[in-house]
This record gives structure tokens, C-alpha cells and sequence, in this order.
């Protein structure tokens, strides 16, 4: 699925549902740009964190992945252990 309409879907997911929105307001492009912004931030803070050397690398992975889950994606098959 398009990840763009998978961090749709996760938003909406968690919000109490109605048969109509004759007056919704929300902005979903900014929505999606914040949550984009913040996981790429993490990212980076996660890739750049000088405390763990090379032969460590498999744990930036494994933060990056999580900080797929903290925003609602997964990542598939490569978190599943």
C-alpha cells in the first residue's frame, strides 16, 4: 500500500468515527508532513548517535524500525522477531 495512504489510514484509525462530516476541518497534508518530518528527524538523531560504533549497526536498525512502529507503520516481515 502507498505509504501516504497507510499514515492516512493509521490517523484515522484512531479517531472516533461518524456517518458524516458536514463540518470537518483538518488539514491531512499537514498531518502526514508532521508525522514525515518527525520520523525522518528520529531517524537521523538514530543514524547520527556517535554512542554506538559500526559493529552496533544492527541496532540503528532496529531503532529506525521502532520508530516506524511509534508513528503507526509497520515494516513487515522485517520486524518480526
Amino acid at each position: 500500500m502507498d505509504l501516504y495512504k497507510e499514515i492516512i489510514i493509521n490517523i484515522l484509525s484512531k479517531e472516533k468515527a461518524e456517518i458524516s462530516f458536514p463540518n470537518i476541518n483538518i488539514d491531512i497534508n499537514k498531518i502526514v508532513s508532521d508525522k514525515c518530518y518527525y520520523a525522518l528527524k528520529s531517524i537521523k538523531d538514530i543514524l547520527e548517535d556517535t554512542s554506538l560504533d559500526d559493529k552496533e549497526c544492527f541496532m540503528k536498525i532496529e531503532k529506525i524500525i521502532c520508530v516506524y512502529e511509534e508513528i503507526g507503520m509497520g515494516v513487515s516481515f522485517r520486524h518480526d522477531f
